[in-house]
């Protein structure tokens, strides 16, 4: 447990130190940090303040147990917002097929009724053929060109070719017939297709119906957790001001930090400016990479990079984003509605890696879980610059992210944050690492 400010003054610095170490691309040296003050003259500035100390060590451990409820409540929310977009997905893919095997099917019973046509017509014609002959004779029938025999012989020939006329028919007949058997066969093979299809598709609906009806309980819930969220929000801001009050009451520790914040500024300011510097480097180098129309195959791991860095700082947009760039959001009914997410122009996670790797010519799924499995699976000890990171919680995919190198990676992070560039987090991340390049 944490128990005071000025423990995590040295904690800071040694991260600051650290990410001073990084390549240039992402830090440069900075200068060390002033001094801060040693355990032991902690320890003596607790022994002058006791009647704080122990006040200060209980709120810091109460706002790290605040900052990982908070932590929590975020992975819920993207969690059910992705069950959302899966199930979305199964219902228009089952749809898409039982539209087709309805299609299908028809056309095979248009191509069994116009065969039943045909037959029933040959059918007329040979009854007509056969009633004229027979009914008025053979010199009023089709053969009436030969009624001029001139003896039996004659009379015979014109009998057998009568017979074989009728024969030919009657072969013609059967073909037609079994043309329409074959087409019969067909249809009924198209409609017990079309009725599996639609048994899907009714699967697939109630599959949706179940998942509307828990994604509204889910959203009540994290409409609660919301609200939830604001509280403890204000609650560790509370923690916070009581616990600088019962730091600054040491005036020696107070003018340390105030020394400390300024060099903390000016570093956050410094890193600031680089990120900036590597914005616009990498939209200058993305600017020149093909339209997400015109796709191309070999496509450089560096161009996917620059797209994706190049948006660096574009606000988050739960639903935002396409192969083209920023886009506006959609609501959620949650903690994104809450921000005004869909009143807002830009990227969620799943959005940023659509459009970073359209530039490779590269069309990802929009689910975030479904982009992961869309790459090769690569053990994560081998990940390189250009793979996609996912996490997971309870088997589903709620986050995903493109590594860059050095430890570093890009991200739309969460509703109310912006593109950034952050340490890889472990905690939750999958085993392996998605690439597609």
């Amino acid at each position: 447990m944490r128990v005071g400010r000025a423990v995590l003054v040295v904690v800071l610095s040694a991260a600051l130190a650290f990410t001073a170490g990084t390549p240039a691309a992402f830090a440069q040296p900075s200068p060390p940090p002033p001094p801060n003050p040693s355990n032991q003259d902690l320890q003596n500035s607790r022994d002058a303040v006791a009647g704080r100390s122990a006040e200060v060590a209980q709120l810091t451990g109460r706002l790290a147990d605040l900052q990982a409820q908070a932590d929590d409540l975020q992975i819920q929310v993207a969690e059910q917002h992705e069950s959302a977009n899966a199930a979305q997905d199964t219902f228009d893919s089952a749809q898409s097929a039982a539209e087709a095997a309805a299609q299908r099917a028809r056309q095979a019973r248009s191509e069994t009724e116009a065969a039943g046509a045909s037959i029933d017509a040959a059918r007329a014609r040979l009854d007509d053929f056969v009633a004229s002959t027979y009914q008025g004779g053979l010199d009023l029938g089709p053969l009436g060109l030969l009624t001029s025999s001139s003896g039996p012989e004659d009379f015979v020939d014109r009998a057998q070719l009568t017979e074989a006329i009728t024969q030919q028919q009657t072969s013609a007949l059967d073909s037609l017939q079994r043309a329409r058997a074959e087409k019969a066969n067909a249809d009924s093979t198209a409609r017990a297709a079309q009725e599996e299809a639609d048994r899907q598709a009714a699967a697939a609906a109630a599959a949706k119906q179940a998942a509307d009806a828990a994604l509204a309980q889910a959203r009540q819930a994290a409409a609660a957790q919301a609200q939830r969220l604001q509280e403890v929000t204000a609650e560790q801001a509370d923690v916070q001001r009581r616990l600088d009050a019962a730091e600054n009451a040491d005036a020696g520790l107070r003018a340390q930090r105030q020394r400390f914040d300024t060099w903390q500024r000016q570093q956050a300011e410094a890193e600031a400016a680089r990120q900036r510097a590597e914005q616009q480097a990498a939209a200058a180098r993305a600017g020149t990479a093909p339209p997400p129309s015109a796709p191309r195959t070999g496509g450089s791991v560096q161009t996917v990079i620059d797209r994706a860095m190049s948006q660096l700082g574009v606000i988050y947009a739960w639903g935002g984003g396409t192969a083209r760039g920023p886009s506006l959001g959609i609501r959620d009914g949650g903690v994104a509605d809450a921000n005004g997410d869909y009143k807002k122009i830009g990227f969620d996670c799943s959005g940023l890696m659509l459009y970073a790797f359209a530039g490779v010519g590269i069309r990802l799924p929009r689910y975030s879980g479904n982009q992961h499995a869309a790459g090769k699976q690569v053990p994560l000890s081998q990940m390189r610059p250009g793979d996609m990171l996912a996490w997971a919680r309870n088997g589903r995919v709620y986050h995903i992210a493109l590594y860059i190198g050095n430890g570093k990676m890009v991200e739309a992070p969460y509703s109310g944050a912006r593109v950034r560039v952050s340490p890889v987090r472990y905690a939750g991340l999958l085993p392996t690492v998605a690439r597609m390049l």
